[in-house]
């Protein structure tokens, strides 16, 4: 049985090997372990492993691990972020890739300037339409952007559907990509990050473009939801 050392090993060298198949440098995406519902020792392990980027789906699983591992992790609070919690994931994530309106986006910036903070914000785009799903519409994002330039916005980010064919991943992950270079060119505002691709389909994201992948369950394993918890 693999240890979470030889997972995330293994992980790491599927994304170099997708990098250098796209001909992009190595250095060029970025790593986050998604640790939402692992306990704060398996984050340790994995940081002890050279994992220093984390993501998280609650701000209350953030609030109780944060505290208690290492100031040297930079955490990513990757899901849906509630208007009263933005105050808690400001102060406790270095990046929220979950903006998926234009209002949340305004108070973000006027709570992270209150309190003197500077985190990382990618808007979430529904890509797919698909209604379960949170994100602005694509052609909602450009909009966002004129309306509140700030330069705590750095880029996309979006989440293809579970049951997508290789090719309607291509082409979600490459919208995505040609949104942002879209809006970029229109705005003049720079959006260099894409956060896209996930376990069962990071290394088409990295053929399309992205920056950051989120990768869970291939790092950490399996996951047992608590009864009525999504999943």
């Amino acid at each position: 049985m693999e240890t979470l050392s030889e997972r995330l090993a293994a992980v790491r060298e599927r994304i170099s090997c997708a990098l250098r198949k796209a001909g992009r440098a190595e250095d060029s995406a970025r790593l986050v372990a998604v640790s939402k519902t692992f306990p704060a020792e398996a984050v340790a392990s994995a940081r002890e492993a050279g994992q220093f980027l984390f993501g998280e789906n609650r701000v209350q699983e953030l609030a109780t691990k944060v505290p208690v591992l290492p100031q040297d992790i930079e955490w990513h609070l990757i899901g849906h972020l509630q208007a009263n919690k933005v105050r808690a994931a400001v102060n406790l994530a270095t990046w929220i890739h979950s903006v998926d309106t234009a209002d949340l986006l305004r108070r973000i910036v006027r709570i992270a300037e209150e309190e003197n903070r500077t985190p990382r914000l990618l808007l979430e785009v529904n890509v797919s339409g698909e209604a379960s799903k949170f994100g602005m519409r694509a052609d909602e994002v450009e909009a966002t952007v004129s309306a509140c330039p700030t330069p705590l916005l750095c880029g996309l980010m979006t989440v293809a559907p579970a049951e997508a064919t290789v090719a309607e991943l291509h082409q979600v992950f490459a919208s995505l990509r040609k949104l942002r270079d879209s809006v970029a060119a229109a705005t003049g505002h720079p959006l260099p990050e894409l956060s896209m691709g996930m376990s069962g389909d990071f290394e088409i994201a990295l053929a399309e473009g992205a920056t950051i992948v989120r990768i869970g369950s291939a790092i950490f394993g399996h996951r047992d939801y608590p009864a009525g918890a999504p999943g």
